[in-house]
């Protein structure tokens, strides 16, 4: 089997996001001799790196034409050993390699005719217990920025409601205006400190004990301010305090970890084996949350995991794309024993976003079911093809 062509697929922009953020996913499809297709995406489906995937897509598309789609360990590295910027990283270049390798795993799964789970290893977990995540824009089809306390409960006994026993929020990032905002370096205000506390704190109320609540701060805040906010969130019980600074500095997270007593996760932006290492020498991460969209895909994503389960640290996916990411994932946590929870993004609700691709795959009461179907078990409808700008390589 060889690779023939690949369409590089970007769909329409469209300003969703309660923030004002493009909201885009950028597809993969690589075409074979043997009429078997594969689907990637690449995890650049928001903010400011859009054009960059398309690009690099591009650049490394064409390296893959005419090679064999089996190989997909092969061509993994030699796209970050044989092409002069792989071996810098960061989110674009690896981004690039995790959607041709999402594909080359899904033409995998199809041509043997079993899902990308069994080729893994076959499920360790049955149902994967999931969390509605990002509340502060609300939980629904329709997004919008939350502000008063009040909102916070309601929006938590909405997805308590549903089945959920574990919600995510930001608890900074909308201003008293309904305004996103995004730096909190320096020091907290008492004004601001008293924002976030007053807003969890009525999460919790609502919730009640038995909920988990994941506070996320999306690398807002620096040492001082992840400090200040999370010495003030300890009383309740938070279950992990999710990108409290920027990873560039991997010891930044043991100042933090030293002195807030709330598990810390990081890794949505950060990237492969090597951007994980540090963390983990150091165990100051106690979840990881690679996105399989840009730490390297399928094959550095089970890597990845599996360093990790070494260290005793667990795993939730970061998942914050379109429905060829979530599919993709759903694959990877089936098989990992040191999966945690998986992440329901709001936008994965939103209408535009679940009628790109032919399935509609949504938890159960708090639960995902994983797709059985060959290959990842998620396409790219030829709908939503025709509506995109498509580049074709050959």
């Amino acid at each position: 089997m060889k690779i023939t062509s690949i369409d590089i697929i970007r769909t329409p922009d469209k300003g969703r996001a309660s923030d004002g953020t493009l909201w885009n996913p950028t597809f993969l499809r690589i075409n074979t001799d043997e009429g078997i297709s594969g689907f990637g995406e690449i995890g650049l489906a928001y903010s400011d790196a859009i054009q960059a995937a398309a690009g690099i897509l591009k650049d490394f598309g064409a390296i893959v034409i005419g090679k064999d789609p089996m190989k997909s360990e092969s061509i993994w590295n030699t796209l970050l050993r044989s092409t002069f910027w792989g071996q810098g990283g960061g989110g674009v270049i690896f981004g690039g390699i995790s959607a041709i390798d999402i594909a080359l795993w899904d033409i995998k799964g199809k041509a043997l005719g079993v899902p990308v789970y069994q080729l893994l290893g076959g499920k360790t977990n049955e149902s994967l217990r999931t969390y509605a995540s990002q509340v502060q824009f609300d939980w629904g089809p329709e997004s919008k920025n939350l502000i008063e306390p009040a909102e916070y409960a309601d929006v938590t006994l909405r997805a308590k409601a549903e089945g959920y026993d574990c919600v995510k929020v930001d608890p900074l990032g909308v201003d008293e205006k309904g305004n996103w905002q995004w730096d909190f370096t320096g020091l907290l205000t008492k004004r601001q400190l008293k924002m976030a506390v007053d807003r969890v704190a009525a999460m919790r109320e609502a919730g009640g004990e038995e909920l988990d609540i994941i506070i996320e701060l999306h690398s807002q805040t620096d040492v001082n301010s992840a400090v200040q906010l999370g010495q003030a969130l300890e009383p309740f019980g938070c279950f992990y305090y999710e990108e409290p600074t920027q990873p560039l500095n991997a010891g930044l997270f043991r100042s933090i970890a030293e002195k807030v007593d709330i598990p810390l996760a990081a890794g949505e932006r950060i990237y492969s084996r090597w951007g994980y290492r540090p963390f983990l020498e150091d165990r100051t991460l106690s979840i990881i949350q690679p996105d399989l969209g840009n730490s390297g895909g399928i094959t550095e994503g089970k890597k990845i995991c599996d360093m990790a389960a070494l260290y005793d640290v667990g795993v939730q996916l970061h998942l914050c794309g379109g429905p060829i990411a979530i599919a993709a994932a759903l694959q990877l946590e089936a098989v990992i024993p040191n999966f945690v929870i998986h992440e329901h993004h709001q936008y994965a609700m939103i209408s535009q976003n679940i009628e790109m691709c032919r399935y509609n795959y949504q938890p159960e009461k708090g639960y995902y079911k994983v797709p059985d179907l060959p290959g990842i078990g998620q396409e790219v409808t030829e709908e939503t093809i025709a509506r995109s700008e498509v580049m074709t390589l050959r």
